[in-house]
């Protein structure tokens, strides 16, 4: 039950970052509250026990981040006077301590380093896999009964989606190389 109320309170955060991010008039202020948002759901991802999506949500978070406030820092300059909101600090300073709670909460729910899911998760899809993948499949390698029997839905989307990331490549290529080509004659 501990564990549902701290993903509440990060879907509740994820939910006011976005808000923000779409109602505030500064673009930084609302890069930052995205990359709040995608902080918050790598904190969801641990608490589902789901570390590696929240690791790829990290890495990606990160490098948007840098992209995005790159590209805005100075398109908005606002000069600042000496007056400090302090309603608007102390409601951001608490956010920020909730958030940080939540957050090594967390980390310290997963499980020690190097030990299996499936030994915490009886009902876990990968025990089914592992015994009855050979009976089901009739493959004997677990990992192919599992791409192309268990989960050939994703296995077909993830091939789609890079295939279909490959055509848009090479068509932004040869448009740009017709252009290069046709500008030198």
């Amino acid at each position: 039950m501990g564990e549902e109320i701290y993903l509440f309170i990060t879907l509740i955060f994820i939910i006011l970052g976005a808000l923000v991010a779409v109602e505030t008039r500064s673009l930084l202020s609302s890069v930052i509250s995205l990359g709040a948002v995608g902080f918050g759901l790598s904190i969801a991802f641990l608490l589902l026990m789901a570390p590696d999506l929240a690791i790829v949500q990290i890495a990606v978070e990160v490098i948007l981040l840098i992209f995005l406030i790159r590209a805005t820092i100075g398109r908005d300059v606002v000069p600042t006077t000496g007056h400090i909101n302090w309603i608007s600090l102390s409601i951001v300073s608490l956010l920020i301590v909730a958030f940080l709670l939540i957050g090594i909460y967390s980390f310290r729910s997963l499980l020690e380093f190097g030990t299996p899911i499936i030994s915490a998760v009886g009902e876990a899809p990968s025990n089914s896999y592992i015994e009855n993948g050979l009976s089901r499949t009739g493959a004997a390698n677990i990992v192919t009964s599992v791409i192309l029997d268990y989960r050939a839905y994703d296995t077909l989307g993830e091939a789609t989606v890079l295939f279909t990331a490959i055509l848009g490549a090479l068509t932004v290529l040869r448009v740009r190389s017709r252009r290069e080509l046709g500008g030198r004659r």
